[in-house]
């Protein structure tokens, strides 16, 4: 049985696996391995808006306290949060429902460890493995020793505390008019109420969560909706969250919308030249655009990729020592600062900055022009490799040979859903439209 994709578990909504029994067995993997890892045996669950976030919480808690461990339940707070707060009240793990960008009718499990980060690859097949197995039967709980659940109603106020350490003490944010799209999701409240208190006059959108608009039509992956209102209101800039609050994505005054590449080229120059980029190296995903990696160069920082997903990226931020790193998706992680990507701090960390330097929210926009790029998703039966997929690596290579340097193409399957994902980079923006359509014909009729 294979449960965890690139982000652990996620699907549609009460169809396998994201089922309430299989999250009952997930809780009870959970609660079996980690309830003597500490001295506390706190299983902290948390989760975003969906409205089918309610039938796991109560699943996975009733799985974890039949293994004789504590149920911690948050309720509604960005995934961030989770991994801050497993670390911050010594839980022995956390675990987070939510499908992140994806609409409402979809959720999925996350999982970190007591220090924060999501588990290993090890550990996941470890969880799998007990899912599908009755090893942990002989090992419930006895009447007596049934675990308790309890709410931590301050959970929300302990983030945001935290949160604040991103935004330099001697600094405010009064005189800023700055556009929220929360996406509805999981940063409706934190988000909003900390830029208020700092003194924002702050506009709100994606604000009012009912279970079922979740990333609908707004957040970091609509943005356009976010752009027009900044426009029209005359703000600062824009910030938009998707529905778990580890993404970020901006628009400056002019209306320019700014993705994790503005944001990690802007970081990393600063950072550089603070003396705060350790091995003078931002990591990234193959998605990231050839521009930044260009213009990181040409400021003798070098730019190291690895496979899409933010763990892949984490892994290789603790495995070499490196403090930034992100995705192109606005995904973007100091390390110094929390174990995953967090995108309220991410933003605190711009403003923080901007003020600082009195300088506008288009400065990001001006540092590169970033090349053209077409990203197209193909549904498809099997999520099989390139390789293994006939003349499909032949086709990618000679795609490769006529674009040379001057462009990039990725195919890939999607470690979340039933799709391939084809991206091409290119200065000429017809060619890459013909080759990547040339691709996903060929996709569509060989696994379609």
């Amino acid at each position: 049985m294979k449960l965890f994709g690139t982000d652990g578990i996620r699907g549609e909504a009460n169809r396998f696996p994201m089922t309430p029994e299989i999250a009952l067995r997930v809780g009870q993997a959970v609660g079996y391995l980690f309830r003597n890892q500490g001295r506390h045996r706190r299983i902290i669950i948390g989760k975003d808006t969906r409205l089918s976030g309610y039938l796991f919480e109560t699943a996975l808690a009733a799985g974890v306290l039949s293994m004789g461990a504590e149920a911690w339940l948050v309720g509604p707070l960005p995934t961030p949060a989770i991994a801050f707060l497993t670390r911050d009240l010594r839980a022995e793990a956390g675990v987070v429902i939510s499908a992140s960008h994806n609409p409402y009718q979809d959720n999925g499990i996350k999982i970190f460890g007591a220090d924060g980060y999501k588990l290993s690859d090890e550990l996941e097949a470890r969880i799998e493995a007990l899912v599908d197995s009755k090893e942990m039967e002989e090992h419930r709980a006895l009447a007596a020793e049934i675990g308790r659940a309890r709410r931590i109603e301050d959970a929300r106020g302990r983030y945001m505390v935290h949160l604040k350490r991103a935004f330099p003490e001697d600094l405010d944010l009064e005189g800023l008019k700055i556009v929220v799209d929360c996406a509805h999701g999981a940063t409706y409240r934190v988000a909003p109420e900390i830029l208020e208190e700092l003194g924002a006059t702050v506009i709100r959108l994606g604000c009012s969560p009912n279970g079922l608009n979740i990333n609908q039509g707004c957040g970091a992956t609509a943005p356009e909706v976010l752009r027009e209102k900044v426009l029209a209101e005359g703000a600062h800039l824009g910030l938009a969250f998707d529905g778990d609050g580890d993404r970020l994505i901006v628009v400056d005054e002019k209306g320019r919308i700014l993705d994790g590449d503005h944001l990690l080229g802007f970081l990393a120059l600063v950072f550089k030249r603070e003396g705060g980029l350790p091995g003078n190296t931002v990591v990234a995903t193959v998605m990231s655009n050839l521009a930044l990696e260009k213009f990181l160069k040409g400021h003798g920082i070098a730019l190291k990729r690895v496979q899409v997903g933010d763990r892949y990226v984490v892994e290789e931020m603790r495995k070499g020592g490196f403090r930034l790193g992100g995705e192109q998706s606005g995904h973007l992680v100091i390390l110094d600062r929390a174990t995953t990507g967090d995108g309220v701090l991410t933003a605190l960390t711009v403003l923080g900055i901007l003020r600082k330097e009195d300088r506008p929210a288009s400065v990001i926009g001006d540092l590169f022009e970033k090349y053209p790029q077409i990203l197209k998703n193909v549904k498809v039966k099997e999520r099989k490799p390139p390789k293994e997929v006939p003349g499909l690596s032949e086709r990618i290579a000679q795609a490769e040979k006529i674009l040379g340097e001057k462009g990039r193409v990725v195919v890939r399957p999607s470690g979340t859903e039933p799709k391939y994902r084809v991206m091409l980079e290119g200065e000429d923006q017809g060619l890459i439209t013909q080759l990547a359509e040339e691709l996903v014909e060929y996709i569509e009729k060989t696994l379609g």
